[in-house]
């Protein structure tokens, strides 16, 4: 299996094959609304001007299983994230992202690239715990560890990173410039 055999649906219900991104380089990502990690929008979008005409897409898929921070039906999502953040990278339906009703997209990313911590220093350490004691109830299912998780997969569907919501956004941008 690869990432081009898996469907997954547009915020209007309509499937999707994620083959139709062959040859691109991709950010998928699980969002929020309501999260502190919100702001992202802005250098995620900013990379999609810069280098969508090189072959580069994000895939944005809402998520309301950390904090429940991301509340409303999609097309609430959608006209939040392009009013206030004026987003034009697709946006696909809500989804669970973890436990057993979590979309195959999101399992398979995280096989592919396990999570290995959000980083180092008191603040993170506080911030693991919090994720964690919101992340138990999946047990092993408990794929993605908070919002703004991003997956960098190359032109051949390779899924080559993780970047946890904690990695600064001008790493993620080199990441995805050296795909390119």
């Amino acid at each position: 299996m690869n990432i081009y055999d898996l469907n997954v649906k547009d915020r209007t219900g309509g499937e999707v094959s994620l083959s139709e991104y062959k040859g691109k380089v991709l950010l998928i990502v699980n969002t929020a609304t309501g999260c502190g990690f919100t702001p992202h929008y802005d250098p995620m979008e900013a990379m999609y001007k810069e280098f969508r005409d090189q072959g580069f897409e994000i895939l944005d898929f809402p998520c309301n299983q950390f904090a429940g921070q991301a509340p409303g039906n999609d097309d609430e999502i959608h006209e939040f994230c392009t009013m206030k953040f004026n987003t034009e990278f697709p946006r696909f339906a809500k989804i669970d992202v973890n436990g057993e009703n979590a979309d195959p997209l999101f399992a398979y990313l995280a096989t592919e690239k396990p999570f290995e911590g959000f980083g180092k220093g008191l603040k993170m350490a506080a911030f693991s715990k919090f994720a964690d004691a919101n992340n138990k109830k999946y047990g092993d299912k408990a794929y993605i560890k908070w919002n703004f998780t991003k997956f960098l997969v190359d032109r051949d569907g390779n899924v080559v990173s993780r970047f946890e919501p904690t990695v600064d956004m001008d790493v993620v941008k080199e990441a995805v410039k050296a795909l390119l």
